[in-house]
């Protein structure tokens, strides 16, 4: 995917990572313990849409770090609220996953051929290697954190490991869907341009806090 050098568009970026982080959130509501079946999976094809759509707003390392903070940060916020500790298994592994799932996606957005990119096919197979990596580095995350990763009931095989062909194709789906959002969006900036870069700059950061506060409500729900 594009590395070329483009001015960072923090406001929508900002609303991305808050949407995402609202997401991660979202999911493990009713989570204390293991996930469950695919749920894994399909919030790994969720990241990758969102740091698609952030990547084709700004490629670079800067937005997928800022994207994965805000992401982290969230789960963490979410941990405050439930009263959760840190090394729970329904925040630090979650937040391990974030991780991975912003390493694989910058590695295989970087190498990726240009005009390879720019094509539906190719951000297909970006999102299905970037769902590979990150579900098979997944395990790992015992050594990080010393909480085990959740296995299928009843064997040794990793969650991540035993549903990772949907993790693969769903984000197949959602990185090119992602990628035209943020090609949306960064159409759009340019066409509000006039409006004021002020006005502009102030949206992100208020679309942040709106999630921020949407999770809030959701636990005093």
């Amino acid at each position: 995917m594009s590395l070329s050098p483009r001015k960072t568009i923090w406001a929508p970026v900002l609303v991305l990572g808050g949407l995402w982080g609202l997401a991660e959130a979202g999911l493990g509501m009713y989570l204390r313990q293991c996930a469950s079946t695919v749920s894994g999976s399909l919030m790994t094809g969720a990241a990758l849409f969102f740091l698609a759509a952030a990547w084709a707003l700004a490629p670079g390392v800067r937005t997928v770090a800022a994207m994965v903070a805000m992401a982290a940060s969230f789960k963490l916020f979410d941990a405050l609220l439930l009263g959760l500790p840190v090394r729970h298994g329904a925040v630090a592994n979650p937040v391990f996953a974030i991780l991975m799932e912003g390493a694989a996606f910058f590695l295989i957005a970087s190498v990726l051929r240009r005009d390879l990119s720019a094509k539906p096919l190719g951000r297909g197979l970006a999102g299905g290697l970037s769902a590979l990596i990150a579900v098979n580095v997944f395990p790992l995350v015992g050594f990080a954190t010393g909480i085990a990763a959740c296995k299928v009931p009843g064997t040794a095989v990793p969650l991540s490991l035993y549903y990772a062909p949907i993790a693969v194709a769903f984000s197949a789906l959602t990185v090119p869907a992602g990628a035209c959002l943020g090609s949306k969006a960064a159409a759009a900036e340019v066409r509000l341009a006039p409006i004021g870069v002020a006005r502009l700059r102030w949206a992100g950061p208020a679309a942040f806090l709106l999630c921020l506060a949407a999770l809030t409500l959701l636990r005093l729900i």
